[in-house]
């Protein structure tokens, strides 16, 4: 991906980072970094926050750690670890030598921590966690000081160097800073900065039993990576003073910037990895990759594309201010980058047999077809042709309303790519009434080339020849919620799977696609003519058992659902 692609306009944040290169702050360098705690897969939040670093550092001509938050041991997995790597390298970002863990600095954690209470600015205290949260008051109101915070240092040293050596138990003691428990900001009176968990950790194994907590650790791994712009979300910015005094109090050759930008909030979705994991662990969803899912390993199983994820994080930009972005404006990227990349390809969701009893039996040619008509170089294909198709069950009807511009008894329609036809009669099942097959009969002067080929009939219709069709599953996906925001009304009780739209997933098991699709991979992502978007599923398809997964329809049809009286 070039480092121009697209260039985004300005805002906020780079028009600090303009500023600071015009001053010569940080030596005219800029080194940003996407530091994501292994607990979970990623989701379109963090991609907004990987394009957004990686995007700065691409500019800037600068670089992006990678670095992983792995200070909880007890949530987090190398499973996780391996899915965030590839999902950043999905998106087109290498952090090529400049990937890190925060355990990578558990010693210079530990020591910094020795430091603070060899400074007096921390003390081991014995308060359970929900004494000290009861005892942290309201911003309002001051809190209530420790007991233990007039510790001596001599004390501190000797207490927490036992709590290293595993000699207490978990919950019993905690290291906090001493800041001020009237400050008005609830983060700065006197946060745990140290807690005992007796977990393995996966990479540093039973060596540790005390862990730092995220606020510490992550402004000293900045500081330690040298990082001079530390980009993160808006709920952070309270945390930011915490940021500031944790390096000021401490000796350390970089003090990094932290500034805040609003997260990602998607219209008929959640981005909250505590209730992705609970659609996950109750079975709700097929995974972490579910289509349906707005994880990134989700959406890729789904056939968007990187491209289309980065057009899309430019195009909602950077702010300070928490917003809703409509989904639409996902699926609108989507269809950008589709409409221009992906090939044609012809198919039948509900297929219906026609006969054209103008042609004999063993009738067969091949026709050319257009593979994008928007991209001159993709070039045509032979599709097969004879005297039995099939078409999609809603373009016929037997007594169709106005303006049905489809087949119809007496009525003339195109085939994409062959001829003008005309249906004759219904075949019907005597037991049931169901329409089961059309008789047609076809103009042999319509085709391209002919003479007649440019007479204009209204109705177009996609379709697949019957002899050479194969028969594929075919996966529709539509929104997972019903609502605009699932978790709006949880402060009255209403649990946010409440919204889960039952329609969300709907399974064709007997659709007929072109026999070119037979073979077709995941990652590929083709158009059904006058259909949408589709892909292979990379969990389920199989060469010439095909699974399609739909990426995104032609257009945005969700908003009929949301009329009075609608669906």
């Amino acid at each position: 991906m070039s480092s121009t692609e697209n260039a985004p306009s300005t805002d906020f944040i780079r028009e600090i980072i303009e500023k600071d290169l015009a001053s010569g702050k940080n030596d005219g360098k800029v080194i940003t970094r996407f530091p994501p705690e292994p607990n979970g897969y990623l989701h379109l939040g963090h991609a907004k926050s990987i394009c957004l670093n990686f995007g700065l550092a691409q500019q800037y001509q600068g670089r992006c750690h990678l670095r992983f938050d792995d200070t909880n041991p007890a949530k987090e997995d190398p499973e996780y670890v391996d899915s965030i790597q590839e999902d950043v390298k999905w998106l087109g970002f290498d952090w090529n030598n400049h990937l890190y863990h925060a355990s990578d600095y558990f010693e210079k954690l530990y020591d910094y921590a020795v430091q603070l209470i060899q400074k007096g600015k921390a003390y081991v205290c014995d308060l359970t966690l929900e004494e000290i949260r009861q005892n942290r008051g309201v911003p309002t109101r001051p809190g209530v000081e420790s007991p233990y915070r007039s510790r001596s240092v001599e004390e501190n040293l000797e207490l927490f160097e036992r709590m290293r050596k595993g000699e207490f138990e978990e919950g019993s003691k905690v290291l906090r800073a001493k800041i001020d428990m009237a400050s008005p900001n609830l983060h700065m009176r006197d946060p745990v900065i140290y807690r005992i968990k007796k977990a393995a950790h996966h990479r540093t194994g039973d060596k540790w039993v005390v862990y730092p907590m995220y606020d510490f650790t992550h402004c000293l791994s900045d500081s330690i990576e040298g990082i001079t712009h530390s980009v993160c979300t808006l709920e952070f910015e309270v945390h930011r003073p915490l940021y500031d005094w944790v390096l000021d109090a401490l000796d350390v050759e970089c003090h990094p910037q932290q500034i805040e930008f609003a997260r990602l909030k998607l219209s008929y979705t959640v981005m909250s990895k505590r209730k992705l994991l609970e659609l996950v662990h109750e079975g709700l969803v097929d995974g972490w990759n579910d289509p349906r899912m707005p994880t990134i390993s989700g959406i890729r199983r789904r056939g968007y594309t990187p491209e289309s994820i980065r057009e899309f994080c430019k195009s909602i930009g950077v702010t300070k201010f928490n917003g809703m972005t409509d989904i639409a404006v996902l699926e609108h990227s989507v269809r950008g980058h589709l409409n221009k990349t992906a090939p044609r390809r012809m198919a039948v969701l509900k297929p219906l047999k026609v006969v054209f009893e103008n042609l004999p039996e063993d009738y067969h040619e091949e026709l050319d077809a257009v593979n994008n008509p928007e991209d001159p170089d993709a070039g045509k294909r032979k599709i097969s042709f004879s005297r039995e198709i099939y078409i999609d069950q809603d373009d016929f009807m037997e007594d169709p309303p106005k303006k049905f511009h489809r087949l119809t008894p007496g009525k003339e329609v195109r085939l994409k790519y062959a001829y003008i036809i005309k249906c004759e009669r219904a075949i019907k099942d005597e037991a049931t009434g169901e329409i089961i097959e059309v008789r047609c009969t076809l103009d042999p002067e319509t085709r391209s080339g002919m003479p007649g080929a440019d007479r204009k009939v209204k109705g177009v219709l996609g379709w697949v020849d019957a002899k050479t069709a194969v028969s594929a599953e075919v996966r529709l996906y539509d929104r997972l919620f019903n609502v605009p925001d699932p978790a709006a009304d949880e402060k009255d009780g209403v649990d946010f799977k409440s919204h889960l739209n039952p329609d969300s997933l709907s399974i064709l098991e007997n659709s007929k696609i072109e026999a070119s699709l037979a073979e077709a991979a995941p990652g590929e992502t083709f158009q059904f003519e006058r259909i949408g978007y589709f892909t292979p599923d990379s969990r389920y398809s199989k060469p010439g058992q095909p699974v399609f997964n739909r990426t995104v329809s032609l257009r945005d049809t969700w908003a009929k659902f949301q009329k009075p009286g609608g669906k």
